[in-house]
């Protein structure tokens, strides 16, 4: 009988056993499903600006009519305007680019960098661990908000300043993951039968450690990501993120609190967009950890 046939059907590979499971979880096929709709969106939205030369992005998204003021929804404004006029459709649309952007570059950032330090602290342990660690603890020690706060009013208001604002308080918890993952993985037998044929520890770590303790770092990522979008949303609320006229939804939001008594659609339509945008991604990012996790193997 073939190798690969186990109890008369093909084996499945990992990935195709956590396939599987995901796909079985409805809740995280819909939570995919409506991110893979808003980064569509994204695409569409700078495409249509490299092709268009912005002049789309000039005439609807930033462009003023106060005659159309605060106007409710029509069948010309599907989502009304805001209180300068702008259509508030293509202004939450072009501000999911912005957001969704934000939130996966700076999760990246936090992988990179937390993932780096916390796999060489769980690698060698001992000095080298309680050294990176208790700088680790220091971020941590002051609240993210707080911190990203902080560096925004040091550095300026801009979207590559915000990007490091919101990244350096998540780098901590992704060290600590990836130590944790590391630590779990550094003394297998695959570790070992590497060392014994020479190979070195770099080799090691990024070769044979990195990509069995990386599930982990994945699901928490997902949810690092709604968790980032929200605190951009909260530092542009505040007038510390993304500056107008470029959409953003915490900034619409900012804009939109005192006109919540005469015009709900301005605060509500873009409150209903975030609200969407994180529970996808918490939908998705459950579904990632109970796919991936082997405990949950059938």
């Amino acid at each position: 009988m073939s190798r690969e046939k186990v109890c008369g059907r093909k084996q499945r590979t990992l990935f195709q056993e956590a396939w599987m499971r995901f796909k079985n979880n409805k809740l995280a096929i819909c939570g995919m499903t409506v991110i893979g709709l808003l980064l569509a969106v994204s695409v569409v939205t700078i495409a249509v600006d490299i092709t268009d030369g912005r002049s789309f992005y000039n005439t609807y998204v930033i462009k003023q009519d106060l005659l159309n003021k605060l106007k409710a929804p029509d069948s010309k404004h599907i989502f009304g305007c805001d209180e300068y006029g702008r259509d508030l459709f293509y202004r939450v649309l072009w501000a999911t680019r912005y957001s969704l952007f934000a939130g996966v570059v700076t999760i990246a950032i936090a992988i990179a960098v937390g993932g780096f330090f916390g796999s060489i602290a769980g690698f060698y342990g001992k000095k080298v661990d309680n050294a990176i660690m208790r700088f680790m603890d220091v971020l941590m020690a002051v609240p993210s908000m707080v911190l990203a706060m902080a560096i925004v009013a040091a550095l300026g208001a801009s979207l590559q300043n915000l990007l490091i604002a919101i990244a350096i308080p998540q780098i901590p918890q992704f060290a600590r993951i990836a130590r944790s993952s590391v630590m779990s993985v550094r003394d297998s037998e695959f570790v070992e039968a590497a060392r014994a044929v020479g190979a070195g520890d770099s080799l090691i770590i990024a070769g044979y450690i990195i990509p069995n303790a990386l599930s982990p770092v994945i699901v928490q990522g997902t949810l690092g990501v709604a968790n980032t979008i929200l605190s951009i949303a909260g530092l542009s609320f505040l007038g510390l993120g993304i500056q107008p006229p470029t959409p953003e939804w915490g900034s619409i939001l900012s804009s939109a609190r005192i006109y919540m008594r005469d015009a709900w659609h301005i605060s509500v339509i873009p409150g209903l967009a975030i609200m969407l945008c994180i529970l996808s991604l918490n939908l998705l990012g459950d579904g990632l950890r109970d796919a991936l996790d082997p405990k949950l193997k059938k």
